[in-house]
């Protein structure tokens, strides 16, 4: 890397690397370095009365020096913890260097560091660590975003949420309370595991790349597929190979993982996500609403030790029984329109009375979908079950056994949004096929989020597969729920990011044909002349000045060029 392309205090650092290596110390050594304690097991247990020596491990978070003693904070896996240095403990012959030298000039705050000490409680009651012995275990090149408080003012906040998603390794480490909510989301899952495996329902794995996007109405990503020579695409679902496993006979399965739908991105959408799909056989929806009300209770109280959880200022309760609504009654109950029996043309009708806007592409679950996304939805705060939809909204859905024109299907609103959904899932192979070609006309007419038919999966049911309940659950939004998060980004490591916005500049090629040496490129970009146009309005004496000054300031030893140099490139750039 290019010594023009660092800031000072990278430098700095650089400086420091190659001095601790002179000394010879290895400053990203490899052996095992043998930690036996964490600072919480330090802190939690605790003895006046007993000696303890233990060795840590961590990130230098910081440093007060003085004089031949200093206390020095780290943080290791588990939290943080004071540690004590004498110069004359860690240096007990003739040679002070590792304390005058290594200790107090160069390791920097963000340095990995090994300690080896007794345990001990300060004169202000602070348990910490006396060290007897350091040793340097990974040198940090970039300065960390510390906070700085004055005043019980924080500066220097490391909080600009797309540095943050962006750069999640430093907001790990300098931001309170990140770190926990990973934890939690490994909670959740843990707990959702288990409950499932203690059920006898088997984990699974299917195929992400996929023939055919099938099991859900969505926009696919699509990729090409090279030793066959054919398109592809990144499942949507996971829905479709589950059920060939149920026809395959096992009673129940589920798969936790990553699903890629090619659509906005904002608060509460991710176009990479993952989901947790769940087929039980000889269960029906009712069954599956009480399986899911008791599993989010388990995993509420796994997370935060209650059933509650307060987000947006709201406390949400997962404490089973939920409420069952069915999806017509919900939209009478909110927009006074009572949609059943009522065709495709008059929901149309109803739409634009709404205000809503609608096109011809939109068939008559899609439009009654887009009625309850914009006028329902959004008000369903404590956990309710949306029951008993539309056989046009629910293409691989039973029909009701006593409801005509409607399916024995739910979706799970929290907080007003979906957070599952499930069905009785339609294992009839002749209504299942006229359902795909239902989708394929509404395909025809512009829904680039129909599903395609799936012959394999026809030909799977005709098979036969016995009655089977089946739900997906989005685990970034149950995160959120659980954590209190108002944003998906806040539960994902590294959500979806824009690319990175890079300063345009003019290529050695263009600079060089104004004359400028390919050596000096950098120093002008060093300088703030990035762009070849950049010098058309700067006087020579000014330009020779900026120049030559980061020369002179980075010791880069060229010789500097004289002004009439520096007058004949600005004359190039305006010819």
């Amino acid at each position: 890397m290019n010594i023009l392309e660092l800031s000072e205090q990278e430098i700095v650092r650089r400086q420091c690397l190659q001095e601790l290596r002179d000394m010879g110390i290895d400053p990203y050594p490899a052996a095992e370095y043998p930690v036996n304690a964490y600072s919480d097991d330090i802190k939690e247990n605790f003895n006046e009365d007993e000696k303890r020596n233990v060795i840590i491990a961590g990130r230098l978070m910081s440093r007060r020096v003085m004089g031949k003693a200093s206390f020095a904070e780290i943080q290791d896996s588990k939290g943080r913890i004071q540690i004590y240095i004498t110069r004359d403990d860690i240096c007990p012959g003739e040679d002070k260097s590792m304390y005058n030298n290594v200790f107090k000039r160069l390791l920097d705050i963000g340095d990995f560091i090994g300690v080896e000490g007794f345990v001990f409680k300060t004169q202000t009651g602070e348990i910490s660590v006396h060290a007897q012995n350091i040793k340097l275990l990974s040198k940090s090149l970039k300065p960390l975003p510390i906070v700085k408080y004055k005043d019980g003012v924080a500066y220097d906040k490391f909080d600009d949420p797309e540095l943050r998603y962006r750069q999640r390794y430093v907001d790990l480490i300098v931001n309170d309370g990140v770190k926990d909510t990973f934890i939690k989301r490994a909670t959740v899952l843990r707990t959702l595991r288990n409950v499932l495996d203690e059920a006898g329902y088997t984990e699974v794995e299917t195929p992400t790349l996929q023939t055919i996007a099938g099991g859900a109405s969505a926009r696919p990503f699509i990729t090409h597929f090279n030793a066959l020579n054919t398109d592809m695409y990144m499942r949507i679902a996971t829905e479709l190979y589950l059920k060939r496993l149920i026809v395959g006979g096992f009673e129940g399965v589920y798969e936790i993982g990553k699903n890629f739908r090619n659509e906005g991105m904002d608060r509460n959408h991710n176009p990479e996500f993952t989901c947790m799909e769940l087929y039980v056989q000889y269960k029906d929806y009712n069954w599956m609403m009480s399986f899911t009300e008791n599993l989010l209770e388990k995993i509420c109280i796994a997370v935060n030790g209650k059933p509650e959880q307060e987000i947006d200022g709201k406390v949400i309760s997962f404490k089973a029984p939920y409420r069952r609504l069915p999806i017509l009654d919900a939209i009478k109950e909110k927009t006074g329109y009572d949609l059943n029996g009522m065709s495709e043309d008059e929901i149309r009708e109803v739409c634009k009375k709404l205000n809503m806007e609608i096109d011809e592409t939109m068939g008559k679950g899609k439009l009654i979908d887009e009625i309850f996304g914009e006028f329902c939805e959004g008000t369903f705060i404590q956990p309710t079950f949306i029951i008993d939809y539309p056989v046009e909204m629910s293409p691989l859905t039973k029909m009701h056994r006593s409801k005509p024109g409607l399916t024995e299907r739910f979706e799970l609103m929290v907080n007003g949004k979906e957070l599952a959904n499930a069905y009785s899932e339609l294992n009839d192979p002749i209504d299942q096929e006229e359902r795909f070609k239902e989708q394929m006309r509404l395909a025809d007419k512009g829904d680039d989020e129909a599903m395609i038919i799936d012959q394999d999966f026809l030909r799977a049911l005709q098979y036969g597969m016995p009655p089977t309940s089946g739900i997906g659950i989005g685990i970034d939004r149950l995160v959120m729920l659980m954590t209190g998060k108002t944003t998906i980004q806040e539960v994902l490591f590294f959500p979806q990011m824009r690319p990175e916005k890079t300063i345009p500049r003019s290529t050695v090629a263009e600079w060089a044909a104004l004359g400028v040496p390919e050596e000096w490129v950098p120093v002008f970009n060093k300088a703030g002349y990035n762009l070849t146009s950049d010098i058309k309005e700067v006087k020579a004496q000014k330009l020779q000045m900026d120049v030559c000054g980061v020369n002179k300031k980075y010791k880069l030893g060229y010789e500097n060029p004289k002004v009439d140099e520096f007058q004949k490139w600005i004359d190039a750039a305006n010819a």
